[in-house]
């Protein structure tokens, strides 16, 4: 099966690749080729944005593709400065890569220098115009701790995995990946149950 993933951040390609491994499932870039869309991310929830980058990009491509989108949620911060959907955007302005780490390290500074955190996850499968899938199961949430040190490795397209840290072994995201390893944290395996089911209900 080969399957798009809409979307231009080569890191986050690889890491799917990696998650999906061993399912004969062919993860592939859009054409470089073909000019896409710029998506303003205006959803309220990661499953909203989601739908909006599968679609928009359906709307060019015109062939089976996927989007994932996440919303990052903090303990002990207050409702009202969660990052939510809104990851990259403070103060209504998109933060580059090390802007993000910056930013987040001095958050998590705020709260005693380590804060349990989780990503809340969502995909967005367009098959054709008629049959759309978007999943947000609490099998795709992703719990970990951000830390206002940041490690020294850093990953372009995730930045925070230089601020995140797995819980069972205690090592920033960044170095499981230089390890090739995939965190532990959970969301692997409901992605890998998504497109297991996915490739069953197909045949």
């Amino acid at each position: 099966m080969k399957l798009i993933y809409a979307t231009t951040n080569i890191s986050k390609i690889e890491y799917m690749r990696k998650m999906l491994d061993g399912l004969g499932i062919d993860i592939l870039a859009p054409d470089r080729h073909i000019a896409l869309p710029g998506i303003p991310e205006e959803g309220d929830t990661p499953a909203e944005n989601a739908y909006i980058k599968a679609r928009a990009y359906y709307e060019v491509i015109g062939k089976p593709l996927f989007s994932c989108d996440s919303g990052l949620y903090i303990q002990g911060l207050d409702d009202n400065r969660q990052p939510g959907s809104r990851v990259r955007r403070v103060n209504d302005r998109e933060l580059s890569d090390e802007e993000m780490i910056e930013y987040y390290s001095k958050l998590v500074k705020e709260l005693g220098g380590i804060a349990r955190a989780s990503y809340r996850n969502a995909i967005c499968l367009i098959i054709d115009r008629e049959r759309v899938i978007t999943y947000n199961g609490e099998d795709l949430a992703e719990s970990f701790l951000l830390v206002d040190k940041p490690h020294a490795i850093r990953k372009p397209g995730f930045p925070l995995d230089s601020l995140s840290v797995e819980i069972s072994s205690g090592e920033y995201f960044v170095e499981l990946y230089e390890k090739g390893r995939i965190n532990s944290n959970g969301c692997d395996k409901g992605f890998r149950k998504f497109f297991t089911s996915l490739r069953l209900n197909s045949r």
